[in-house]
């Protein structure tokens, strides 16, 4: 009998793990190259496939996620360090069911806190990970070394970048930083406002090409988003692209991208992860 018990808490166990939900953050090296707006309507368009999907503001003090979807958190993160509240408590509900956890401001400490606030920290983040399918962290513009073990703990992680020179030179030095940390850490590249697909695409390859030159690492293709004017009048209206014009030029890219992005990582999302929350308090351990 207790053979069988601990056979089945063990099953139970690995159960559990298979559901653990994928963790992305969402980088770029330079800000302006539209990284909180990339990051909010692929989660929506993974909404929309019906994932369950979190997305984690994590720019204290800039965030802007509410403010894209038009809407006033009654909480944020801040709140539940301030007012000790439940990291449930700070879930806010956006379109398509979505969830996302507004930044706040005036805690400029948060990635840098003591122990006892770290471990509350993380015992609530740990109540997150089987209950979506994704957790997508919309991490600040550039780097810093608080903010980046979070984003070594993560699953993978996206790098936007525009055809700009200055973006190009901003994302590579970003995938360099990240690989010298962690050579493992799939990283996935997007290239946003392009002209044309085709010249996305040509940045694409120079950039890939690039880091496997001089980093010897090879980062996936994610996609191309065109330049497309339904953005900035979308930004304006403060709601989503998808949902401001369903059938503009860049929500139908973004969709053909979650749709290859879910099709091409349905046997690699089948293994058993290494835990998020493991692998984050190695990483603070360590520092």
């Amino acid at each position: 009998m207790n053979d069988q018990a601990a056979k089945l808490r063990k099953k139970v166990e690995m159960l559990r793990a298979y559901r653990q939900a994928k963790t992305i953050a969402i980088v770029s090296g330079k800000g302006g190259v539209g990284k909180s707006n990339f990051a909010l309507n692929f989660s929506l368009s993974l909404t929309k496939k019906r994932k369950k999907v979190l997305i984690f503001d994590m720019d204290i003090g800039m965030g802007n996620i509410d403010i894209l979807l038009g809407l006033t958190p009654k909480y944020s993160i801040v709140d539940m360090f301030e007012e000790h509240l439940s990291i449930d408590d700070v879930i806010e509900s956006g379109p398509n069911s979505l969830s996302y956890i507004a930044a706040g401001s005036g805690l400029a400490d948060i990635f840098t806190m003591d122990e006892e606030k770290f471990d509350y920290f993380l015992n609530e983040l740990e109540g997150l990970v089987n209950s979506y399918d994704y957790i997508i962290f919309d991490m600040g513009a550039g780097v810093s070394e608080a903010t980046f073990y979070y984003m070594l703990a993560v699953d993978e992680c996206i790098v936007i970048t525009t055809p700009e020179p200055t973006s190009l030179t901003d994302a590579y030095a970003m995938i360099k930083h990240v690989s010298y940390k962690s050579a493992e850490l799939p990283i996935s590249l997007l290239v946003n406002r392009a002209q044309s697909q085709k010249s996305g695409q040509k940045t694409m390859e120079r950039l890939q090409q690039v880091v496997l030159k001089f980093l010897e690492k090879e980062i996936s293709p994610l996609g191309v988003l065109p330049d497309d004017k339904t953005v900035i009048r979308a930004v304006s209206s403060q709601t989503p692209f998808l949902t401001y014009d369903p059938n503009a030029l860049v929500s139908v890219a973004i969709n053909q991208i979650v749709d290859q992005y879910v099709n091409d990582r349905i046997d690699i999302e089948k293994k058993v992860p290494i835990s998020f929350i493991k692998k984050l308090k190695n990483f603070i351990k360590e520092r």
